[in-house]
């Protein structure tokens, strides 16, 4: 199922979206509708930004809950009394509808799951470091908690780098692939390189989970932010949430 990124999809009570750079009021490397707050932008910026995404989600407006994403395994769980900003966090899960989960990304994997029978959704920030660290893995386990079934979850893994441009040193490839053997590639130019959605699928499937790709590569999509191509840029947004 191939998307245009900024596309709200709807499944069996669960709605989900990814965010692309355009919509927003940001400027310059930023421009338009950059979402994090720590990448250089003004911050009023990136608030009236955030606003704009909530609208976009549509009526009721769920609440957003942002992580600040550190490479890391943490998976949080989002319950009624939780607030809207987690720190060190790389994973987020709740059952509560209305709470909007939202991922940020400008070349990693920004990988959002859901159980709709159980009521439960996830959005995982998948870059290197989190495959390796086999972050959905965590993620799952922490749904699982809430009453989540792999069998019954559904994986969207939205707009990333694509292997012929994500070159990396030969011990990188093999360092992530002794954990995650299908992220193994070669680039485009013939180098070591590695395949973070291609590997992301193959554990998820592994787990017996439905995983879709969704969206074109960063680096050569003019629609996103990337990193690697761009350096100094912003951020757009993988976001799941339950239905009230």
């Amino acid at each position: 199922m191939e998307l245009p990124s900024a596309a709200m999809m709807h499944r069996m009570g669960v709605r989900w979206m990814f965010s692309d750079r355009h919509g927003g009021v940001g400027t310059g490397a930023f421009a338009t509708l950059n979402l994090a707050q720590h990448v250089g932008d003004d911050p009023a910026t990136v608030t009236q930004n955030r606003r704009r995404l909530a609208e976009r989600l549509g009526s009721p407006t769920p609440r957003l809950a942002f992580m600040d994403q550190v490479h890391g395994d943490r998976v949080g769980v989002v319950d009624a009394a939780a607030g809207d900003r987690w720190a060190q966090t790389d994973g987020l899960v709740t059952a509560i509808p209305g709470v909007a989960l939202a991922v940020l990304v400008a070349d990693c994997v920004p990988v959002l799951m859901a159980d709709a029978e159980a009521g439960v959704v996830a959005a995982v920030h998948a870059g290197r470091a989190g495959v390796r660290a086999q972050i959905v893995h965590r993620a799952l386990e922490a749904m699982a908690r809430l009453g989540g079934s792999r069998a019954r979850t559904v994986a969207w893994l939205g707009p990333s780098v694509c292997a012929d441009c994500y070159e990396v040193p030969s011990d990188m490839r093999a360092d992530v692939a002794s954990v995650v053997p299908a992220a193994w590639a070669t680039s485009r130019a013939g180098g070591p390189a590695l395949d973070l959605r291609g590997g992301l699928c193959a554990e998820l499937e592994g787990a017996g989970v439905r995983a879709t790709a969704v969206g074109p590569c960063t680096v050569e999509s003019a629609d996103h932010f990337s990193y690697r191509r761009d350096g100094v840029t912003g951020r757009f947004a993988g976001v799941v949430w339950l239905e009230p």
